[in-house]
């Protein structure tokens, strides 16, 4: 189709204006870019190109650009400046009517997709042979202990080991770095170990422990007749090798009894109840229990129907976790003062006598909040409003909670999206944290990251250990301030080298919108695309493949998404091998479709074979 001289000079103009805003762009950040690591010299400014070319809404652009059969820019992330200047070279060979000729600048495709796969080997070492994408694992406790378990998830395919701070301690996180490299060498991979940091988290602080009573109940089938009784452990400990539930009583007083034996007692209810003895050991002995039973510390139970025998007294049983139930309308104090959470009280006529309560692990955020900024409790799955802010806390009206109510436990996650909070930076556990992750292991992710002064202290700690040529870091952008500042944020970063994002999707779909977080991580893998560093696709995938043992098919669809990523992240689950091995199996189906976020197209298939 023919097409107007005036369109074409039209969008030869604003291609000469991105390139413009680029070279503008270039120049303000001209000290950023000369601290940069001498490996991210190319790709710094790179990202700077492409930021500037998606400072306006050039979709319209694009659409002209693609009528024509040119490249419309849609993939140009990591070669920014040369996609410009080939497309002004077209357009002024179609306007001149003459042939082209390409004036080389920046970054070739080829050399751009040539950093990706250096970076991104260099933070998490090599790839899984049949798949791009790296498997990262967060290991469970167990790992510590279990070296076979740990083997079999580096065999399954798991190309990066997580270890969470935040659990566990020195001695467990040794026992587990141990493992892993000892199943790399029997294996011959090259599994890295990643260490979170916890970071300024804010969440609820403790709660006042409930009764130390423990609920015991049969199984039963659908007519609620009892199948199977629960069988218990009595004795003054657990037993080594059964796994059955604990009821402590001293060994001393067992000493009477044998198999067959009764014995009889009220419950917590005070419901008539009785546990019979199946076998007995030197230790302790077994029962069965067939009726929902309340047991409590300090309960009597008795081998004489009558209660004329001496009674066995039940032993310190563990406070169960009494969580806040709040529901819509309902206030809640969230205090200063570190004293522990309570619920609600009414008095004997239903009317409130004292609204529930619980304190903030960060006393900053209370000088930094303004009445009817938003917050949100446990990943939001509690929402509500703060209505008043005074000396000792704040006053939240609750609006939202699933139907019946929600309950907040203790160290649950605490977001203010709309608030302007200050707090940021290593906490003290960090600084403390981050000498063992230098020493041990291969690299360091590092728990909202807001601005480049997060940045900036976490390279002055990494400096005094001597630790920034042999750590690579890997920044989670989990908070609105964080994807904000992004770009300052990763220009101050790249003062060392490898570097690596984490798109942190729980608390960043909080901070954001649940409306728009599929926008924001897409802006995140772009920018990371143009900054030739590796992104982790992280939360809730195969989630509940990985705990349930069953995946939803939106998690499948997840886990196919996340293959433009350099790696996906999975949590730990009782079915974390099973989570793995699909995971790598999705990973390899799809590795001919998909060059990062470039779409390859191979033959097509019939879903059993070929076409």
């Amino acid at each position: 189709m023919p097409w107007k001289k005036e369109n074409i000079q039209d969008m030869l103009r604003q291609v000469e204006e991105i390139i413009e805003k680029a070279m503008e762009l270039e120049e303000r950040y001209k000290e950023q870019l000369e601290r940069v690591h001498p490996n991210f010299q190319q790709s710094a400014r790179n990202l700077v190109y492409y930021r500037a070319m998606r400072s306006d809404d050039i979709r319209g652009l694009q659409k002209r650009l693609g009528w024509m059969g040119v490249s419309r820019l849609a993939k140009a992330e990591s070669h920014t400046l040369s996609s410009l200047y080939i497309t002004r070279s077209v357009l002024t060979a179609f306007l001149k009517d003459e042939p082209i000729h390409i004036q080389p600048a920046g970054l070739s495709i080829k050399e751009g997709n040539r950093l990706a796969r250096t970076n991104a080997k260099a933070l998490l070492g090599f790839r899984a042979k049949g798949r791009r994408t790296r498997i990262m694992v967060t290991l469970p406790s167990e790992a510590a202990d279990d070296y076979k378990m740990v083997r079999q998830m580096v065999a399954e395919g798991m190309n990066c080991a997580r270890i969470n701070c935040a659990h566990d301690g020195p001695e467990q996180w040794k026992k587990m770095i141990d493992n892993v490299r000892k199943a790399s060498k029997k294996l011959k991979r090259n599994c890295q170990v990643a260490m979170d940091l916890g970071g300024p988290k804010i969440r609820t602080g403790d709660l006042k422990p409930g009764p130390k009573v423990r609920k015991y109940r049969p199984q039963k089938d659908v007519r609620g007749r009892i199948i199977q009784p629960v069988e218990v452990w009595i004795g003054p400990a657990p037993h080594l090798s059964l796994e059955l539930p604990h009821v402590p009583i001293s060994s001393a007083a067992l000493k009477t009894l044998k198999p067959g034996s009764r014995l009889y007692f009220r419950d917590a209810r005070r419901k008539k109840r009785e546990l019979i003895i199946t076998e007995v050991q030197d230790d302790g002995c077994v029962g069965e229990l067939y009726r929902t039973t309340y047991l409590e510390t300090g309960m009597f139970l008795y081998s004489d129907k009558n209660k004329r025998s001496r009674p066995f007294v039940i032993g310190e049983l563990p406070a169960v976790e009494a969580p806040l139930l709040l529901k819509r309308g309902d206030t809640l104090r969230l205090h200063r003062e570190h004293v522990p959470g309570e619920p609600a009280e009414y008095d004997e006529k239903g009317m409130l006598a004292r609204e529930a309560h619980v304190s903030c692990t960060s006393e900053e955020v209370f000088g930094q909040v303004a009445v009817g900024e938003p917050i949100l409790f446990d990943d939001g799955m509690i929402r509500g409003r703060i209505r008043k802010v005074d000396a000792d806390g704040m006053v939240v009206e609750i609006e939202h909670t699933k139907e019946g109510g929600g309950k907040l436990a203790a160290d649950k996650g605490i977001n203010l999206p709309d608030s302007k909070l200050s707090i940021r930076g290593l906490t003290d556990k960090d600084i403390k944290d981050l000498r063992f992750v230098a020493a041990f292991a291969d690299v360091v992710n590092v728990s909202f990251v807001n601005s480049v002064l997060d940045v900036r202290q976490l390279i002055q700690e990494l400096e005094r250990l001597k630790a920034t040529d042999k750590l690579g870091i890997i920044l989670k952008i989990e908070t609105k301030s964080g994807f904000n500042n992004l770009l300052e944020i990763l220009l101050e970063a790249m003062r060392i080298h490898p570097v690596g994002v984490m798109i942190a999707r729980g608390d960043l779909a909080i901070e954001v919108g649940w409306e728009n977080i599929g926008r924001v991580q897409e802006e995140i893998l772009s920018l990371c695309q143009s900054a030739h560093i590796p992104d982790i696709w992280a939360t809730q995938v195969l989630e509940n493949m990985a705990k349930r043992g069953i995946p939803s098919r939106a998690e499948i669809t997840d886990a196919a998404m996340a293959q433009r990523a350099e790696c996906v992240m999975l949590n730990k689950g009782e079915y974390i091998i099973n989570a793995i091995r699909l995971l790598d199996t999705i990973l390899k189906d799809l590795e001919p479709y998909q060059e990062k976020n470039a779409p390859m197209l191979p033959a097509m298939e019939l879903a059993g074979g070929k076409w």
